[in-house]
């Protein structure tokens, strides 16, 4: 509204004057309540505010308590288990166990029979290898081989009719041979031949024999004796070129290492093939011993590593392969897909695999009987109770062994003769488990037994089974001799070369086969087999078509 000042009166003005001062007045007022209204309303807020923080710190706190909780409820869980586990085990124990728990006709039957896919996908693994390896073969040179060796002359003609061919020449190559006792030159003459035909000369000219070491001078004899006489008679390469010295035979040390480093690398396809061919098994017996290994990153001191080793008792291979540690997961590569049936010792690595449900975990009643023998001299009398006991079952074995009998025959006389056995003797240890110190060696031997009675029955299941691990244990033993004369592998990759070299010689041994022959047979013949008949290069496998045709 305007306002015409010049025509207004002073009371008229006075008037309006006043009253816009009491609109001001409570304009302010209005504006001084809502700013009261306004701060209420913040410190309402931040008490909400203060409220929600300590609620989402008490929801945090809760949330912790919550997952501590599920985690407690968790071990519960598993040590009711665990309990439920070792009552029913006590309970067998006391009572004895059901002839009819070792008669599932669902349990696992042996072998496990191989899907055609797998095959087919472990044949190519193999023909990958296998071209790998013999593309790769490169020479630097030759050493010069000294004079005063016999020499064997062995020539070779071209292939064909050349009665329309003339000689024009040879090639020689000599290669350094040892038969047993002596060393000697094998000299390849190899005659060249052209047609007669000047205007459309072609010339032809033999084949060497294929070789291990193209253009290099061992022949694989001398390359199969190398490594039988290390890895069979325990000969260690340095001892080796002193005998090459003592013939005026000048070859280095580092030259030796690489004749069987590639000698090795050649058989890898094979080792690779049974390495499949393991894995496939479904019953398998493992264990593991130490070697001592030079590591690049330990200046001055070797890394312990470990072989570990399987055997199949039913297909009687045998596999050692190289891990530079003893935890479980060394054992994947084999294990990881394993079903069947697991024989071990007590070692704990092996728990995780036993507790499969594809894999029946047995024990070992030798491992079982040398806890009671180191218990003789704290209580002779209980040790020698349980000594006697476990005599009776392995009598039961031997009984087995001298009647030839077959699985099925094996498994009926076990559970005729040695379930009783077990069972009393299970209620036996139940009764004076009680009785006894638990960390006396007495006590140690009990409980040994009793965590593991569940596994050292289960070989009752199936008469294909075996009462210990010794087997596998057998297989070992040429690696501690090894030890004791080369101390040590020179890297990861030497541990591993000597791996395939121990599982080679080792189902030699187990298959009676002469492993100088053996692997002289197959250096010469592992660059040219197809690798679908690679396993016909197992000793076993030469074994019999060396009894059926003269090689």
């Amino acid at each position: 509204m305007e306002i015409d000042l010049d025509n207004v009166s002073k009371q008229e003005l006075f008037e309006l004057l006043t009253k816009a001062q009491k609109n001001m007045f409570v304009l302010d007022k209005t504006i001084f309540e809502q700013s009261e209204t306004i701060s209420v309303q913040g410190k309402t807020i931040s008490k909400q505010d203060k409220k929600l923080v300590k609620l989402e710190k008490k929801e945090v706190v809760l949330e912790g308590k919550a997952s501590k909780l599920e985690g407690k409820a968790f071990k519960l869980e598993e040590r009711v288990e665990e309990l439920q586990r070792l009552v029913e085990l006590l309970r067998r124990m006391q009572f004895g166990q059901k002839r009819e728990r070792f008669e599932d006709p669902s349990q696992t039957t042996l072998p496990l029979d191989l899907e055609q896919e797998l095959l087919q996908e472990q044949e190519e693994v193999i023909k990958e290898e296998i071209t790998y390896s013999r593309s790769k073969k490169k020479h630097p040179g030759r050493a010069k081989l000294p004079d005063h060796l016999p020499v064997e002359e062995i020539e070779i003609y071209p292939e064909g009719d050349l009665s329309d061919q003339v000689c024009i020449g040879k090639e020689t190559t000599d290669v350094l041979d040892y038969v047993p006792g002596h060393f000697k030159i094998k000299r390849y003459i190899r005659y060249k031949y052209a047609t007669k035909d000047k205007d459309n000369t072609k010339i032809s000219i033999g084949d060497l024999p294929e070789r291990i070491i193209d253009k290099g001078i061992p022949s694989e004899g001398l390359l199969a004796t190398i490594l039988v006489d290390k890895y069979v008679d325990h000969l260690p390469l340095y001892r080796q070129k002193q005998r090459f010295s003592r013939e005026d035979i000048d070859i280095a040390s580092s030259t030796i290492d690489g004749w069987a480093a590639q000698s090795m690398d050649a058989l890898k396809p094979l080792y690779e093939k049974l390495v499949m061919d393991i894995k496939n098994e479904g019953y398998l017996q493992v264990d593991e011993t130490t070697i001592k290994v030079l590591d690049d990153k330990k200046k001055d001191k070797t890394h312990l590593g470990y072989y570990w080793v399987y055997h199949a008792p039913i297909s009687k291979l045998v596999m050692f392969n190289y891990s530079p540690t003893r935890a479980s997961s060394a054992a994947l590569p084999i294990l990881q897909n394993f079903k069947g049936y697991l024989q071990t010792d007590g070692y704990a690595g092996y728990k995780a695999y036993g507790k499969k449900s594809d894999i029946t975990h047995l024990g070992c009643w030798a491992h079982a009987r040398r806890e009671f023998e180191r218990a003789l001299d704290n209580d002779k009398q209980k040790a020698q109770h349980v000594l006697v006991e476990i005599q009776k079952l392995y009598a039961v074995e031997r009984k087995t062994k001298e009647q030839n009998l077959r699985p099925e025959q094996i498994k009926e006389l076990r559970l005729q003769e040695s379930l009783p056995i077990i069972n009393e003797l299970g209620k036996w240890m139940f009764l004076q488990i009680k009785l006894t110190l638990p960390k006396s060696q007495i006590g140690k031997a009990l409980a040994y037994s009793q965590t593991r009675w569940d596994n050292l029955s289960a070989y009752l299941l199936d008469g294909n089974l075996q009462i210990d691990n010794n087997l596998v244990e057998n297989a070992i033993r040429p690696v501690a001799i090894g030890r004791k004369n080369y101390l040590f592998a020179g890297s990861h990759d030497a541990a591993q070369r000597a791996a395939m070299a121990y599982t080679f010689f080792t189902n030699c041994k187990k298959h009676n086969v002469n492993p100088f022959e053996w692997l002289k047979y197959t250096l010469e013949n592992i660059q040219s087999i197809n690798h679908k008949n690679i396993k016909d290069l197992y000793p076993h496998n030469y074994k019999q078509l060396a009894e059926s045709t003269p090689l």
